[in-house]
């Protein structure tokens, strides 16, 4: 088939689905829903795969809000994938609700023209990116086994070939001392809130001394009852941030220190849980962004190179994890104006936006343009193929 035909077959599906993804998107925003509790979108997002021909597997891998959906009877396997869940009181910030309608469009207009341009389709629902790593738990499950290549995009306040995805794991900490009268007998005491103090102190002095690319923050869960009590138990949560998922492992232990030291100072004694489900760092493949960033370019969008352009986005994702198993990608497209950033009122709000629904078209055509390439060009195939065997491996990202 010729590649440009196509090409414009799925780019016209998609002005097809236009109105229903964007009504989609807005329904998302409107009903925003936390780490695998995404009832509504799951519902929403599978009705509209079955009304559209595709048998969706509801609840897949054992998640309740997880789908996967099927086109294709031979040829290569790619994967779209759709997020949609939201963050606590912000809503959709992070714009999920772009991501998981552009990645449907992709995937609905893909699955048209699949039987006759030779290749199969995934169209995949990964809920609880926000901290929950649904992606991991659905590889562990084995959903991406037999996957040539996945692709998602993600909104921003520019359009970029990627995004500064750095690794990341959660820790909770929690102090035990004992209580005393503050008044009274402050001298019995063990103050547990002394040492979570100090244990965030010592990591405030840690961040002089760690790398650009390496990020510490945290906060108080539980700080005492009253102030005439000597808090006897106190908990932190921590997210620990570095370069890669090698890297992030070194930093762990110093993190550790900081806030052990802290314990041993105030007389207390801690524990603590490094949460599941590590996110690893992003390995965007070189030849997979290329024919993305040229697909967007036929749409007007110039994408740009955070390194060469200074635009950067930074963040963690489990899209990170799933780029060590197969060629992956993970552009940034622009739905807000420069300086508007990700995670904040604001952008929740461009999110539903004209330029938001923009996003949804566009993106829905660049990745479905991509997924051709990967079909019909045998040379961007064997590209990305080729790429994706020199990343790091032994690296365990599951």
């Amino acid at each position: 088939m010729e590649i440009e035909t196509v090409k414009q077959q799925v780019c016209d599906r998609v002005d097809e689905l236009a109105g229903e993804l964007i009504d989609a998107s807005h329904q998302i925003h409107a009903h925003p829903e936390l780490n695998f509790e995404e009832t509504f979108a799951h519902g929403l997002l599978t009705d509209m795969l079955e009304r559209h021909g595709l048998a969706p597997t509801r609840h897949a891998y054992d998640i309740e809000t997880a789908f996967d959906a099927v086109a294709g009877k031979s040829g290569p396997t790619i994967a779209v994938l759709c997020e949609y869940d939201a963050l606590p009181g912000i809503g959709h910030a992070c714009g999920h609700n772009i991501i998981a309608t552009a990645g449907l469009g992709a995937g609905l207009a893909a699955a048209a023209v699949a039987d006759a341009a030779g290749g199969r389709v995934r169209i995949m629902g990964t809920p609880a990116e926000e901290g929950g790593g649904g992606k991991v738990r659905m590889a562990r499950a084995g959903a991406f086994d037999g996957v040539d290549a996945a692709m998602m995009v993600h909104p921003a306040d520019a359009d970029l070939v990627a995004m500064d995805c750095i690794a990341i794991q959660e820790l909770i900490v929690a102090y035990e001392g004992k209580a005393a009268h503050a008044a009274a007998a402050p001298w019995d005491g063990r103050n547990a809130l002394d040492a979570a103090v100090l244990g965030y102190m010592n990591i405030a002095a840690l961040r002089q001394h760690i790398r650009p690319n390496e990020r510490l923050h945290g906060i108080f869960t539980r700080a005492g009852d009253k102030p005439n009590i000597v808090p006897s138990a106190t908990e932190m949560d921590w997210y620990v941030r570095s370069g890669t998922i090698s890297s992030l492992q070194p930093l762990k232990q110093r993190v550790l220190a900081c806030l052990e030291s802290a314990a041993t100072a105030c007389g207390c004694t801690m524990s603590h849980q490094w949460v599941d489900n590590t996110y690893a760092d992003m390995i965007d493949n070189g030849p997979m962004v290329q024919a993305y960033a040229i697909n967007a370019g036929r749409l007007g969008r110039t994408v740009l190179d955070p390194v060469t352009s200074g635009r950067h986005v930074v963040g963690s994702t489990d899209m990170g994890n799933i780029s060590y198993l197969v060629p992956s990608i993970h552009p940034m497209i622009k739905v807000a104006p420069d300086g508007v950033p990700i995670h904040s009122v604001d952008f929740a709000r461009w999110a539903a936006s004209a330029e938001g629904d923009l996003a949804v078209l566009d993106g829905a055509k660049a990745m479905a343009m991509t997924v051709i390439d990967l079909w019909l060009s045998p040379a961007v195939l064997a590209q990305t193929q080729a790429v994706f065997a020199e990343r790091p491996t032994g690296v365990d990202v599951l």
